[in-house]
């Protein structure tokens, strides 16, 4: 089974656990490597990103932790950076500004086209937050932003993650379809030509711009999607793109560093993949699937 995570969140976020817990759960696992991955900050108040004046401190805990576990783990730190058009700050500007390994680039947050950056009080009225564990959420956004027309809710989704995809620079690519999580197969469905177009456009630019695409399993763990992000058929033509893939946790909790790794590595060896890869030393390294169930 793949022993490293990537996508990892502690109460410096929206996590539950403190860094140290974590890192002596991965120690106790037997993980190579474990990435810190925190929300990234945002111009407004929420209740799931790192505050900007924490960074520095969520920074300096993790060089601490990389030096006393050096011997038994590396441990890197990054973070999980949350896309809005007109609202958040460059990639490169954040990962420069506190000296990151890496950044996962994701979006939780859906804005609708605006022709100025959108500031001040106003902009959580402009927001659809697609994540989180309550689907009513998703469906008063869907609803207050787009008419209830999800066809256009779910082209800005993939469009908001085209432009990040395509302005920012990042290197892994978080649960790109995480868009169907709370559609439960009620608004669409993914055989239907109009959704496939979209989300193979997106692939397709994740493998023009060499990003690592991450195997989420936590919608499977936590009961709110009986599948992985992204969904096997797009696992499939990602292989055949020859996109790289990475498990990850997008672990809350110690508890969840590891969950449903190994059904998600059947997964990618039905996809066609036989190695996933790793982070080292500011490199990718590639890492081989076991070969015993193949």
């Amino acid at each position: 089974m793949q022993n490293f995570n990537l996508h990892t969140h502690s109460i410096y976020s929206d996590g539950k656990s403190q860094p140290r817990e974590i890192v002596e759960e991965a120690v106790r696992q037997g993980l190579t490597t474990l990435g810190f991955s925190e929300h990234s900050p945002l111009p407004f108040d929420n209740t799931f990103s790192v505050k900007s004046a924490d960074m520095p401190n969520y920074v300096a805990e993790i060089a601490q932790l990389k030096e006393e576990f050096k011997d038994k783990i590396d441990i890197y730190c990054g973070l999980e950076a949350d896309y809005l058009t007109g609202v958040s700050e460059p990639f490169t500007v954040t990962k420069e500004k506190y000296r990151l390994d890496y950044l996962i680039g994701g979006v939780h947050l859906v804005v609708e086209k605006v022709p100025e950056p959108v500031e001040g009080p106003t902009l959580s009225e402009k927001i659809w937050f697609i994540d989180g564990p309550k689907w009513e959420v998703y469906d008063e956004g869907l609803q207050k932003f787009f008419d209830g027309d999800i066809r256009r809710a779910v082209r800005r989704f993939f469009e908001q993650s085209n432009e990040m995809i395509e302005n920012e620079q990042f290197d892994i690519i978080a649960h790109f379809d995480k868009i169907k999580m709370h559609n439960r197969d009620r608004y669409f469905h993914e055989d239907e030509p109009w959704y496939r177009k979209l989300a193979l456009k997106t692939l397709d630019l994740i493998r023009e711009k060499g990003l690592v695409m991450e195997i989420n399993t936590r919608g499977i763990y936590k009961k709110r999607y009986n599948g992985f992000y992204p969904s096997p058929w797009l696992m499939e033509e990602a292989c055949k793109m020859g996109v790289p893939a990475i498990i990850s946790a997008d672990a809350h909790h110690f508890s969840e560093i590891t969950l449903e790794f190994d059904h998600a590595e059947e997964a990618l060896k039905r996809a066609g993949y036989r190695s996933v890869v790793n982070f080292k030393d500011g490199h990718w390294v590639e890492v081989p699937l076991c070969e015993k169930s193949l």
